[in-house]
Formats: C-alpha cells, structure tokens, sequence
C-alpha cells in the first residue's frame, strides 16, 4: 500500500488498527473521531484530527489517503462506510495483522480488521466490513457475511454460514454445518449445535435461545 491511511474511529480496534498498519510499514495519517474531548490528542504519536464527517478530511480520501474504519458499533461502521463510499467513492482497505495465516484459497472483501493469530482456512468467503479479534480460527469453506463481528480465540467450524451483521462473542465455537442468522448474537463461550435464527441472542453450552 503507497499511500498512508487515515483511520476512522479513535477508540477500540482503532489501536491495534494502528499496530497493524506500522506493522506492514504502512504511515497513518491520522485518526477521525465524533468525540470532539479527544480532538487534538495522540495515540503512540498519530494525532486524531477531527470530524469523520469534515470535508477538509474527506477531501484527502481516495487522492492522497486511503480509509480504514476502526468503529465497532455496527450501525456508525454502516454508516462510516456508506459515507466513504458515496462521498468519496472508495472502498476503506483491509488491516491485516502480519501474524495471521489467510489461505491463498480464501476470498476476502474490503474494509476488515484481522488481528494476530487469527487462523482463515482454505475456500474461506468472507465479506466487507468484518472484525475478527486475535485468535480466532476459520475453518475451511465456512462464508461470512457482511459486518461480521468474530470475537477472540472463537472457532467458527467448517461450512458454517455467518450472515450479516451477526456477532460472535470470544472463545464460542459454532459447529459444522450451522448457520447463524442476520444480525444474531453468539454469547462468549457458548457452543453453537443448532441453527441460530435471525435477531436471535444465544448463550451456553449447548447454546440456548435467550428471551
């Protein structure tokens, strides 16, 4: 990657965002943030510079910059995304930590945080927008939806289909073969032996239904 980033969030993955940028020596400009206290500071000397939405920073994306959008919550990371891609008409890169193992066989889309150790197996289909936290492990031919959120050290087992926006919490494991509906969310620890419906919130072992 030639340019520098500029990446978009200044507080959770935003840090190890950065790792992973200086890692792969690549220079981040600098960090965009709704929170106006945090304007002007530093994280390990890269300056947050102002509004996500400010034209004056807008302007360098896609010319001079690329994006990288390091905001959790799934509906501004939406929303981040939906504004680079009609402002500016570009697509934030991936942040791949040089101590994960991607298969050459596995397909992935714009926009993810992929941190260390993470493990992405062969026939892999990952989509845009995804976080998947340190140690987690991808089983082969297993397909990820949109803004898939993977917390750290789960294992998501071969042919398990995610679907947008689902969540995953740290250290859950879902089984062969299941699917896991839109927007659905994983309880951390939980094991997952059956299908999780859309909406749906799961937790345990076996992972039941929470109402």
């Amino acid at each position: 990657m030639e340019k520098p980033v500029i990446i978009f969030g200044a507080k959770g993955i935003a840090h190890s965002a950065l790792e992973i940028f200086n890692s792969n020596d690549v220079v981040v400009f600098g960090f965009l943030d709704e929170d106006e206290k945090i304007h002007g500071t530093e994280i390990n000397t890269v300056s947050v510079l102002g509004n996500p939405e400010d034209d004056g920073f807008l302007k360098l994306i896609g010319q001079k910059t690329e994006a990288f959008v390091a905001e959790e919550n799934p509906k501004y990371r939406k929303f981040l995304v939906e504004l680079l891609n009609d402002r500016r008409k570009v697509q934030p890169v991936n942040a791949i930590h040089q101590r994960s193992y991607i298969s050459t066989d596995a397909i992935i889309g714009h926009g993810n945080f992929i941190n260390a150790n993470v493990n992405i197996g062969a026939g892999v289909e990952m989509g845009s927008h995804c976080i998947i936290n340190s140690a987690a492990v991808i089983e082969h031919k297993a397909k990820l939806g949109d803004f898939v959120q993977i917390g750290a050290g789960s294992v998501i087992n071969s042919d398990v289909i995610i679907e947008e926006g689902a969540f995953i919490g740290s250290g859950a494991t879902i089984v062969s073969g299941v699917t896991i509906g839109k927007n659905a969310r994983v309880g951390a620890g939980s094991v997952v032996i059956a299908t999780v419906g859309a909406n749906e919130t799961v937790f345990g072992n076996p992972a039941a239904k929470v109402k």
